[in-house]
């Protein structure tokens, strides 16, 4: 059975919470990191959820999934268990991106980017 609006409601709030925690600790820890968001329809939470670690630059993303990809998956993974979210964890629902990319191919605009499923 489908949770009802209010209970995805309310588990997107707790995710928000635990990932905001994750995002402060990743800023100390990864070189490069700026930020994190999430996306998902929530009509099929929280199987379409998304979390997407931002990097200041391309060369910072690609060092961050040789060097910190095993540590940017365990505070996902932290943060999804501490908000009760049942979800396996993959390249599919953790992707890394850079402020870079996002100028060059939507001029920054991280609405249009997110929207086309990155």
């Amino acid at each position: 059975m489908r949770p009802g609006i209010r209970e995805t409601a309310r588990s997107e709030h707790r995710l928000i919470t635990y990932l905001t925690e994750a995002c402060e600790t990743a800023k100390s820890e990864i070189k490069g990191f700026t930020w994190l968001t999430h996306t998902a329809d929530m009509k099929a939470w929280p199987e379409t959820l998304k979390v997407i670690w931002v990097f200041e630059t391309q060369a910072d993303k690609m060092l961050a999934q040789v060097d910190a990809k095993d540590r940017i998956f365990e505070l996902t993974a932290n943060a999804l268990k501490d908000a009760a979210i049942d979800l396996k964890l993959s390249d599919r629902n953790v992707r890394l991106d850079s402020e870079e990319e996002c100028q060059r191919i939507q001029g920054g605009d991280w609405r249009r980017r997110l929207a086309k499923g990155y």
